[in-house]
């Protein structure tokens, strides 16, 4: 009877302090070499060859799952359901600040290989998380481990760095285009997480069910308006995933052609100005631009996930349709397109979009978020190691390079950024 009494009071003292652990697998922590990939899926149930992809990329390590409420149902999908080997699955309901703060929680989080944040109401994944240490390693695992991260739902909806946080109540799509500024539009924005290929990304999921194109488009009008930024989208139909790897390619799993699952890449349309012409509040929405106010790639998911759009540039893709989408007077319309003719540059991105893969660095590394760009390193003594023409994406060699601490000189143009990046 004590052993029972026992097992049963630990989950209650976890509660006690904002969160409660459900966990399987090995209890002994293995640290795994994890590789980058982000995995964005529409709501519903998961398709299971993304999640293989996903969790590929954690090496055999520890995942986490993040959630709000519910229980323990990643667990065992996770641990033995895939066929994929981990050491561990650990999910963490959190139900406060404090308990994202609590000093297991994060060490649960440092050590993990694989995030993943499960559906539910995504403004308490913004009370909860946001400025406070949880965040702080979230991004910690992103961008300077390079682990995978993923979520479904309210999981996928705060991965951009702009993000809807459903503070008050859910918006539909008519109440967004009636009135881009409704109360229960509430966004945030470069305030959260930051997570490569997702800058200036807002995302939204269920998009077959019900519609929301309607409203995520009134999002993105209301970040060109609000920020004079070009704004971009992510979207999911249901049942279907977009797995980012390295190299930026975005990868549609669904079970096209046997069900109508599809992803959408939204970008503001460069070619014309790419501000509303009428976003104020109490206004029903009016963004067309000849038609042509949003660039939108429509792209099939497949199985195998074989369809893409490059990230790197928004506009290679493989299997996909281009359309055209326009607001006016708060109704949406829809037609056939052709892709965007302008290439991303430091104008359409913020800084932070621009990084050195992988973090840290070994014989090699790369460029992400530019087309073209100089690249110049200096060792922590001033002296400069390495100047080069760097396109796209291109392997740079540094092999020859010793150990330690190097500022990145990168210029485009007009323009020059630094950054501080370590070679182990």
């Amino acid at each position: 009877m004590l052993r029972k009494l026992i097992f049963l009071l630990l989950p209650l003292v976890a509660q006690a302090q904002g969160y409660t652990s459900f966990f399987t697998g090995n209890t002994a922590n293995i640290a795994t070499v994890p590789t980058f990939g982000v995995c964005l899926m529409g709501g519903a149930t998961e398709n299971d060859e993304a999640m293989k992809w996903l969790l590929q990329r954690a090496s055999g390590g520890d995942v986490v799952v993040i959630r709000s409420t519910g229980g323990n149902g990643y667990n065992n999908y996770f641990y033995s359901g895939l066929g994929i080997t981990v050491n561990s699955v650990e999910t963490l309901v959190i139900t406060s600040a404090a308990g994202a703060v609590h000093p297991y929680v994060l060490d649960k989080v440092a050590n993990a290989e694989l995030i993943w944040f499960a559906g539910g109401d995504q403004s308490n994944y913004v009370n909860y998380f946001k400025n406070n240490a949880l965040e702080d390693a979230l991004n910690y695992h992103v961008n300077v481990k390079n682990a995978p991260i993923g979520g479904t739902s309210a999981g996928m909806a705060i991965l951009g760095s702009h993000y809807y946080s459903a503070m008050f109540s859910s918006v539909t799509s008519s109440q967004a285009l009636s009135n881009p500024y409704n109360t229960n539009v509430t966004l945030g924005s470069n305030d959260f997480l930051n997570i490569p290929f997702l800058q200036n990304v807002i995302t939204d999921t269920h998009y077959d069910n019900p519609d929301r194109r309607g409203r995520h488009t009134a999002f993105l009008a209301r970040i060109a308006k609000d920020e004079n930024i070009r704004s971009f989208g992510i979207a999911s139909n249901e049942y279907v995933s977009v797995c980012i790897a390295a190299d930026g390619k975005a990868y549609v799993y669904g079970e096209f052609p046997q069900y109508q699952e599809f992803a959408y890449f939204l970008q503001a349309n460069c070619a014309t100005p790419f501000v509303p012409e009428t976003c104020i509040s109490g206004s029903p929405l009016t963004w067309n631009n000849n038609g042509q106010a949003v660039k939108v790639y429509k792209v099939p998911g497949t199985m195998t996930g074989t369809n893409y759009l490059d990230l790197s540039d928004w506009t290679t893709g493989v299997g996909g349709s281009w359309e055209n989408w326009s607001v006016v007077n708060g109704t949406i319309n829809f037609a056939a397109g052709t892709p965007n003719t302008c290439i991303l540059s430091l104008d359409d991105l913020p800084i932070e979009n621009v990084q050195i893969y992988p973090v840290p660095f070994k014989d090699s590394l790369i460029i992400r978020g530019l087309q073209n760009s100089m690249l110049t390193l200096f060792d922590f003594q001033g002296r400069q190691v390495l100047k080069q023409k760097v396109a796209a994406n291109e392997i740079i060699n540094t092999s020859n390079l010793q150990a330690g601490m190097y500022a990145a000189k990168i210029e485009v143009d007009d323009r020059v950024i630094f950054k501080k990046i370590l070679k182990n």
